[in-house]
């Protein structure tokens, strides 16, 4: 087993020298390796041999060996994955100097007198004792050994995730072998000697650690990475607590060596038992079963890291009072940031009807900073719509993930992985919670990710209730709006009747030409207003019927700016790019594009410029008017604009863009708009294109 163990050791010497070629570590890992071959073939050689002079020469050149390793394996140590390597080097280069000098100081003033061979009676087992300066190199082993493990693990408790993941086999492997040093020395200081057989502990061990060592080379190839570990590291040492705990051990070992026969079957009950606690470690080590087993503490044995009650109180008040989308996805945006200390929260709705992601809330951009932002319907994959838990956006390797991670950028280099939170109600896909930027980049435990979820739950179902509910507002609103159109037909009817009387009589006063001139303004204008309002809620109020034919878009939107321009401080520009005739209801299509113009003329005022455009665009006909006016603000352009009864003029109706959006829906197109306050409008219709004579 020694021999095996040496070869394993060797042959993890060469590979690590062939993988690293650069790394200081690396060499100084060959180097101990192949130390630590050599020891192992001391062991065998004296294990075969039972003349006592020899086995004590023997035995002398393993204790001075295992001395100057000590020196090697503290200089790798204090290197390997270090990012300071040369600075932490520096920092140990005298305790490194003594641990190098100790065995060559041993071996020129006490060479023959460390070790003393006997033969102990009713044993056939030879007994090693040390003479008190065998004691001494003993102790600088052991010293030495603790101080190896101690940075090994400063290391290993400096790397986080996938760092910790590359490092663990090398550091477990090490922590084998030097945890069999440990046990063999600390046993030599207190029974001042051990037995020979026990020197194999030291080979088990090897061959044990050696597996580990190849299995964290086949898995990551000896990398190292760069970590800045505390130094304030020796009261937290689990290396010092597992140490100073070692009589124990050899308690529990001698137990089982005295109840499974003694020294004879020692070896194999020694493999066991390191096997075992590797086996063990790696458990312990794994992020799986770590996290399996917190989430079954945390549920079944753990006070609850939150309040329920306070959060769903806190969740209640503050989006009861919602009544629309944005209000409910910015209380819930603060709601989640002030629950976990997250500091960029941002709520993204999926809009059906468009095919796309828009961020309607965040903690980290203003209202008026979000409008562009929005991932567009290519964009959106299946694979995003049929996540249903909360997830870890850093490992979604598909496209929609990396499109996610560009638009929710961190602020923070230090605010640890971003997550995501599906919003789905039903069989509906409603949209996303992304996370980012926690305060000191705090992981997420298992129970935060079931809270996150619950609330994910939560807000989707809030959502979807706006909606339903709005549905519910618009159908009624409508209804009560076609009843009111009736009632405003009759009596406009009525005012007609009226007006008509008051033209009969109005040669009784014709020879009055102050009342003459006053009559005639005002039935003039009165007559204007009522074929106005008679025209336009006559149509909302029946079914709109479309009566297609072949269409020259270019003539319709000439004759309508021929109506319209008749104000001469408006600038007219005109952009025609050539365009198949299509089949459409022109009349109705020539009433949007003169509502439209109106708004556009009614916007700039006494002077202006609006600009008209006509042009295909990947197969559809689409009509742009804008104008540099007024503007409108994004709450009327999202709540009102194409709403009945909603305007910003002082003398409109307000169902005049109603009704355009209905006549181009009608026409199964679309109609867009873009606004900024004072700086103008633009409107955009969208028509599909069908061949015509």
């Amino acid at each position: 087993m020694a021999f095996i163990a040496a070869v394993l050791s060797a042959a993890l010497a060469v590979a690590a020298v062939l993988r690293n070629r650069r790394s200081g570590a690396a060499w100084w890992f060959a180097l101990g390796m192949f130390g630590l071959a050599v020891d192992s073939v001391l062991t065998g050689i004296c294990l075969s041999l039972i003349a006592l002079e020899k086995l004590a020469f023997w035995q002398e050149w393993a204790l001075i060996l295992k001395a100057f390793l000590v020196a090697i394996w503290l200089a790798f140590a204090v290197t390997y994955s270090r990012g300071d390597a040369g600075e932490s080097f520096r920092r140990w280069r005298i305790l490194i100097a003594i641990a190098c000098l100790l065995p060559v100081a041993a071996l020129l003033g006490f060479r023959g007198h460390l070790i003393d061979i006997l033969v102990r009676p009713n044993s056939t087992d030879l007994w090693i004792s040390f003479s008190g300066a065998g004691k001494i190199v003993n102790v600088a082993i052991l010293v030495g050994t603790v101080l190896v493990l101690m940075n090994l693990e400063r290391t290993f408790r400096a790397a986080v995730g996938t760092m910790q993941w590359r490092i663990k086999f090398l550091i477990l492997g090490l922590a084998v072998i030097f945890g069999a040093r440990i046990y063999t020395r600390s046993q030599a200081l207190v029974f001042s000697g051990h037995y020979n057989s026990l020197t194999e502990v030291e080979s088990i061990g090897l061959l044990v650690g050696c597996a580990l060592l190849g299995v964290g080379y086949f898995r990551s190839g000896f990398r190292e990475i760069d970590v800045y570990p505390s130094r304030a590291v020796l009261h937290t040492s689990i290396t010092v607590l597992l140490v100073g705990g070692y009589l124990f051990v050899i308690g529990v070992l001698a137990q089982i060596v005295a109840y499974y026969g003694g020294a004879s079957s020692f070896q194999l009950q020694a493999f066991l038992v390191l096997v075992a606690i590797a086996l063990l470690a790696v458990l312990l080590l794994s992020e799986k079963i770590r996290q399996r087993i917190k989430r079954f503490v945390s549920r079944h044995f753990s006070r609850p890291q939150y309040d329920f009650r306070i959060i769903w109180t806190r969740f209640t008040q503050s989006t009861s009072s919602a009544i629309d989308d944005s209000t409910l996805c910015a209380a819930s945006a603060k709601l989640i940031s002030d629950t976990f200390n997250v500091l960029s929260v941002g709520v993204w709705l999926f809009d059906e009807e468009k095919g796309k992601l828009s961020l309607e809330a965040s903690t980290s951009h203003a209202r008026n900073a979000m409008s562009d932002d929005a991932i567009e319907s290519p964009a959106i994959d299946p694979g995003l719509t049929k996540m249903l838990k909360a997830f870890d956006l850093e490992k979604i390797k598909d496209d929609w993930g990396e499109t996610l991670r560009q638009i929710s950028e961190t602020q923070f280099s230090g605010g640890g992985n971003r997550f995501g939170v599906p919003l789905v109600a039903g069989d509906r896909y409603l949209g996303l919670i992304i996370l980012a930027d926690r305060v000191n980049g705090v992981p997420y435990t298992v129970e935060e990710f079931e809270l996150l979820e619950c609330i994910g739950d939560q807000v989707a179902s809030s959502l979807l209730n706006l909606r339903l509910a709005k549905e519910i507002m618009l159908g009624k609103e409508l209804e009560a709006f076609q009843t009111i159109s009736a009632f405003f037909v009759h009596d406009l009817k009525n005012a007609a009747s009226t007006l008509k009387l008051t033209l009969q009589n109005l040669p009784v006063h014709f020879d009055d030409p102050d009342f003459r001139q006053d009559t005639l303004r005002s039935i003039g204008a009165t007559t204007n207003r009522i074929n106005q309002i008679i025209e336009r809620l006559g149509t909302l109020g029946s079914k709109l019927e479309l009566r297609p034919s072949v269409v020259d878009l270019k003539l319709v939107v000439e004759q309508a700016i021929e109506n319209v321009n008749r104000m001469p401080g408006i600038e007219f520009a005109k952009e025609f790019e050539p365009l198949p005739k299509f089949m459409a209801d022109g009349e109705q299509l020539r009433s949007v594009v003169t509502n439209l113009l109106l708004n556009a003329r009614d916007a700039v005022g006494e002077s202006g410029r609006i600009e008209v455009k006509i042009g295909a665009q990947d197969g559809w006909a689409a009509l742009s008017v804008s104008d540099d006016g007024c503007g409108m603000t994004p709450t009327f352009l999202r709540d009102s604009l194409f709403r009945p009864f909603k305007t910003t003029k002082k003398k409109g109706l307000g169902i005049g863009m109603f009704q355009s959006k209905m006549i181009i829906e009608a026409h199964h197109g679309s109609i867009r708009v873009k606004s900024d306050l004072g700086k103008g409008t633009t409107f955009q219709v969208l028509l599909p294109l069908t061949s015509g004579k």
